[in-house]
């Protein structure tokens, strides 16, 4: 079921619902199943956990594709996924049809509401925390709502991925400056996890091959059903044809196969 959720909204923008919410299918299609070995590796720390009782929290969840690693190993158990977009939830209860432990929230991530305090046997999140205006915060607030010895697993893409590749050289293209290949900077989110009374048992790049078309293939789905959707919403199509043409002309031609890094923070809640 879709329940409301009362608590203050710490992100007053409303584009970046509103872009989800029209990349929704998009994204679902594309990058869903080219992200899933990152959702498997984040919930792969939570399902071989000897759980605490009390439900497991998702997020960020999106079309919610950590359900189904989840249920399967905790069929027996409150799972509630927590997402800004309307149009992601759509699909999330699509996946959770006939589950009727499963639950989904219309609300805000970056902050909790002061219910889930101390509630949780776990949060998963997959590449939901860069999205996140005050990612430390964020954090904070999710260990807040795990019990003791409760798990957090956490997937997201750090400032930098790659130095060549898609992800790279739309950085480039957008002014970003070029990533030095010797000096890759880890995110420092391991003492925000200790202050919050946690006990950080992983804190790791995490990276996996995804192939894609052709550099077409990936600009449209990036700024269509993508994290660039916000971007065309701002900027408007004149904008995002510049870009494209800029891109396309300095990216390779055919499939076009990376690696990119993401990020894994594991802790227990002490």
């Amino acid at each position: 079921m879709v329940r409301a959720m009362s608590g203050p909204a710490t992100d007053p923008d409303d584009v970046l619902e509103r872009s989800w919410d029209e990349a929704a299918d998009g994204y679902e299609a594309y990058f869903v199943p080219r992200f899933a070995p990152w959702v498997a590796a984040a919930t792969q720390p939570v399902a071989a956990a000897a759980l605490a009782d009390g439900p497991i929290l998702v997020p960020c969840c999106g079309p919610f594709p950590e359900l189904d690693g989840l249920i399967e190993r905790f069929p027996d158990r409150d799972i509630v996924g927590l997402d800004l977009s309307a149009g992601m939830l759509q699909l999330a209860q699509a996946r959770a049809a006939g589950r009727p432990r499963v639950q989904l929230v219309h609300g805000d991530a970056a902050t909790l509401d002061p219910a889930w305090t101390a509630q949780c046997a776990a949060v998963v999140s997959v590449f939901g925390l860069q999205q996140l205006p005050q990612p430390e915060a964020a954090l904070r607030s999710w260990v807040g709502a795990l019990r003791p010895g409760g798990m957090l697993s956490v997937m997201f893409w750090p400032e930098v991925t790659e130095t060549d590749g898609p992800f790279a050289l739309v950085d480039e293209v957008q002014g970003e400056p070029a990533p030095d290949p010797d000096a890759m900077p880890d995110p420092r989110f391991g003492p925000a996890l200790t202050a919050s009374g946690a006990t950080v048992l992983r804190d790791e790049a995490c990276a996996f091959s995804i192939s894609h078309p052709s550099a077409a293939a990936y600009f449209d789905a990036l700024t269509g059903s993508g994290p660039l959707r916000s971007l065309a919403l701002t900027k408007g199509p004149t904008h995002i044809a510049q870009l494209r043409e800029q891109f396309l002309r300095r990216a390779p031609a055919g499939e076009w196969t990376h690696r990119p890094r993401a990020w894994h923070l594991v802790a227990r809640r002490d």
